[in-house]
C-alpha cells in the first residue's frame, strides 16, 4: 500500500484509517478510491480489527473527486467515457464496501467535505464534526449534479433537505449537519478527537459478532416494507439468540457481571 492512507491501530481493536493527501484536499482520485478499497477490505477481514474510524490530515476531510484527473482524460479517444465509468463504478464499489463492512465505521470530520467527499461521510455508519466542519454537494455550481453523492445523502437526510443541498450547492455548517442528520454530533475542534475516541471505544467493547449481526441486518430492513422488515428482523433474532455471545451477554446481565464474549 502506498502513503495516500494512513493505518494505525490502537490495542483495543480501533483502526483508524487517515486520508493523507493535502496538496489536492484529500481528492478520491483513481489512486485515492484504490487505496482506500484496498484499506477497507483488509480491516473488513482483519479479526483483530473491532471499529474503523476515517479521517484526513490537512484542512480539508475530502474534497470529492479529483477534477483535474477527469479534465486530463477528455483528452483520451473516447473523451474519457472509460476512464468516467470506471471512476464511477470504483467509488460507488468503495463506498459499499464501507456500507458492506462487517465492522462499524465512523466518520471523523475535522474540515469541508464537499460531493463525493460528503458522500464518504455519508455511507459512514457514524458521523462526528468540529464546528469548523462544513459540508456541501456543490455540483450544480460546476454543471455536474452530484448524483453518485445523492445516494448515500438520501438515505441519511430527509428528503427536502437533500435536495436543498443538491440544487443549491451551498455549504452547511456541522452544526446545521447536524440538525438535519447527516452527521451524529458536532463537537468543539479541542472535543472531535476525545469524543470519536469515547464512541469508538464503548463500541469496540461490544461482540463484534453481534455488531456484524446488528449493522447488516439495519441496512437490510431498510429497503423492505414494515411487514417484510419485521419477518426478516425476527429471523435475525432467533439467530442471534442462539449465538454464544447472546448467551453470554444475557446471563452476565442476569447474574450482575461483566460478559466475557466470545468474539
Amino acid at each position: 500500500m502506498n502513503d495516500l492512507i494512513i493505518r494505525d491501530d490502537a490495542d483495543n481493536g480501533v483502526c483508524t484509517l487517515t486520508l493523507n493527501s493535502e496538496t489536492n484536499r484529500n481528492a478520491l482520485s483513481k489512486q485515492m478510491l484504490e487505496t482506500l478499497l484496498e484499506n477497507i477490505e483488509t480491516v473488513s477481514n482483519d479479526p483483530e480489527v473491532r471499529v474503523v474510524i476515517i479521517k484526513a490530515n490537512g484542512p480539508a476531510f475530502c474534497a470529492g473527486h479529483d477534477l483535474r484527473e477527469i479534465n486530463a482524460h477528455r483528452e483520451d479517444p473516447d473523451q474519457g467515457i472509460s476512464f468516467f465509468e470506471s471512476l464511477m463504478a470504483l467509488c460507488a464499489q468503495t463506498m459499499l464496501a464501507i456500507v458492506n463492512a462487517p465492522k462499524p465505521v465512523i466518520a471523523q470530520v475535522n474540515g469541508v467535505a464537499t460531493a463525493a467527499g460528503c458522500q464518504l461521510v455519508a455511507s459512514c455508519d457514524l458521523a462526528y464534526a468540529s464546528e469548523i466542519a462544513r459540508f456541501s454537494t456543490p455540483g450544480v455550481h460546476i454543471g455536474l449534479f452530484c448524483s453518485t453523492p445523492m445516494v448515500a445523502l438520501s438515505r441519511n437526510v430527509a428528503t427536502k433537505h437533500a435536495m436543498e443541498m443538491l440544487l443549491v450547492g451551498d455549504m452547511v455548517s456541522a452544526s446545521d449537519a447536524q440538525a438535519i442528520g447527516l452527521i451524529n454530533r458536532c463537537v468543539s475542534e479541542s472535543d472531535l478527537h476525545k469524543t470519536v475516541d469515547e464512541v469508538a471505544g464503548k463500541i469496540a467493547n461490544k461482540s463484534k459478532d453481534t455488531l456484524k449481526v446488528g449493522k447488516q441486518a439495519f441496512y437490510e430492513q431498510q429497503t423492505m416494507k414494515v411487514d417484510k422488515a419485521y419477518g426478516y428482523a425476527s429471523e435475525v433474532m432467533v439467530s442471534n439468540l442462539l449465538a454464544g455471545d447472546a448467551r453470554e451477554g444475557i446471563s452476565a446481565f442476569l447474574e450482575k457481571r461483566t460478559p466475557q464474549w466470545q468474539s
